[in-house]
């Protein structure tokens, strides 16, 4: 029996991840740099937007336009506006909880509100999320969990993580919290699922009618 559940927000709640991969994909296209999927997953899911960028500067050696950031987020939203989805049966798992709930994400607050937003999810979140901006180290540091725990009242070792990302995975399991890893966002549909070492869930679900299977005394009693 878990006290809390944390959820990551992207490619967890909602849909987002592919739609940021294929936006910056594009957008280091234009200015030369050239890469796909496979190297957004294996290096940024689940990182702040700064370490990403910090990233492309050191590998690439690219300085980045001034403009570079708003112009990114800018068309960003635009494309959430028309194009981002709730996860399936993820509201009603969040309504159905009988345990206490949270959300911990590595987007920044205005992101992360704005597409919760979009979706319908930000009445049953508001006063539940916690963000990188509010911690030292972003994912895959422990810090944001931690300090999501320490802010809900709950012993890290009674928490469950819901993560997709390696990064996240990696965070939850140094903050010393149980992890089950997420598969079903359309980011990971059809790609080889990753498993190194340092990054193995306790368990796997790719939908969210799974949810209460794998803990049935998470659901409220009826």
């Amino acid at each position: 029996m878990f006290d809390l559940c944390i959820f990551d927000c992207d490619g967890v709640l909602i849909d987002s991840e592919i739609i940021s991969a294929n936006m910056l994909i594009a957008e280091l296209r234009n200015l030369d740099v050239n890469i796909d999927l496979d190297y957004v997953a294996r290096n940024f899911l689940g990182r702040s937007y700064p370490t990403v960028m910090k990233q492309i500067r050191f590998e690439f050696g690219l300085d980045l336009p001034e403009d570079f950031e708003a112009r990114y987020r800018a068309r960003l939203l635009a494309a959430f506006e028309t194009d981002l989805r709730v996860m399936p049966g993820v509201s009603d798992v969040i309504a159905q909880l009988g345990v206490s709930w949270c959300v911990a994400t590595s987007s920044s607050p205005q992101r992360a509100q704005r597409s919760l937003e979009i979706v319908g999810l930000d009445k049953q979140v508001q006063g539940r999320i916690f963000t990188a901006s509010e911690v030292a180290q972003g994912k895959p540091a422990p810090d944001l969990f931690l300090h999501a725990a320490r802010q809900m009242g709950a012993d890290p070792a009674r928490c469950v993580v819901i993560e997709d990302s390696l990064t996240g995975i990696r965070a939850g399991l140094a903050a010393g919290m149980t992890v089950w890893r997420f598969t079903g966002g359309s980011h990971l549909h059809g790609r080889p699922l990753l498993r190194p070492a340092d990054a193995i869930a306790q368990l796997e679900f790719a939908s969210f009618d799974e949810f209460f299977h794998l803990g049935p005394n998470m659901r409220a009693a009826t």
